[in-house]
């Protein structure tokens, strides 16, 4: 659902300019991270922010990136960031506001450690299939900027967009992407994963709606 632009939302961003990459790009994330070291990971559409912040603060020694389209709802992820970070800017965690349409636009190759896609829109008409995140070539996409060995983490409650994505690993990127957990219950499961909730997962999961999930690993030595 396309949020309502908050009243002078581009001023309210500005004064989150520690946090925000306003110009996000291959080269931008070093100075962005100045300082601070350690792997780098992806959440694509954080939403409110809920999931890459605690991902964050458990992980210290690791650098996040978190990508939104909507900037109205970006702005209460930047908010979230610093209030829970007691007022300060979390060293670790960087904003972008962007869609991403191509990943050599905003990383290099292999420079990512994983990926997070956290309950996309599921864009349920056939013709539209393409705008899913998990659509193969989405998917091919993402693993040309993750390191070999990284990984893909893919949440959904939708039944049909998780047998689509299932389906896009399967068929889509044989020999590129490798399956290593999968359940149609995470919080009925020991994956790790179910430790750190969005709030939309927080929510759901608590009224017990199952939550699909799939953790899939870059092999380039299996390429095509």
């Amino acid at each position: 659902m396309r949020q309502r632009k908050a009243r002078d939302l581009d001023k309210k961003l500005e004064a989150f300019g520690d946090i925000l990459v306003t110009e996000p790009s291959p080269e931008a994330w070093d100075g962005a991270f100045a300082g601070c070291g350690g792997d780098i990971y992806l959440e694509i559409g954080c939403g409110k922010g809920k999931f890459i912040v605690k991902k964050a603060a458990d992980n210290p020694d690791d650098r996040f990136i978190a990508v939104e389209g909507q900037g109205t709802v970006m702005l209460r992820a930047l908010t979230r960031a610093i209030e829970e970070n007691g007022g300060e800017a979390p060293v670790n965690l960087r904003f972008a506001l962007t869609f991403v349409n191509g990943m050599e636009k905003l990383f290099s190759e292999e420079s990512l450690a994983g990926v997070y896609l956290n309950f996309s829109d599921p864009w349920p008409k056939a013709r539209h299939a393409k705008r899913r995140l998990t659509h193969r070539d989405r998917l091919k996409d993402y693993a040309r900027s993750i390191r070999d060995g990284g990984f893909i983490e893919i949440k959904t409650d939708n039944d049909d967009l998780f047998a689509f994505t299932m389906d896009e690993i399967r068929e889509g990127c044989a020999g590129v992407l490798e399956i290593i957990e999968l359940t149609d219950d995470l919080h009925n499961s020991d994956y790790e994963s179910r430790l750190t909730m969005t709030e939309y997962e927080e929510k759901f999961s608590g009224r017990g709606k199952n939550i699909h999930y799939v953790k899939v690993k870059v092999n380039r030595n299996k390429g095509e």
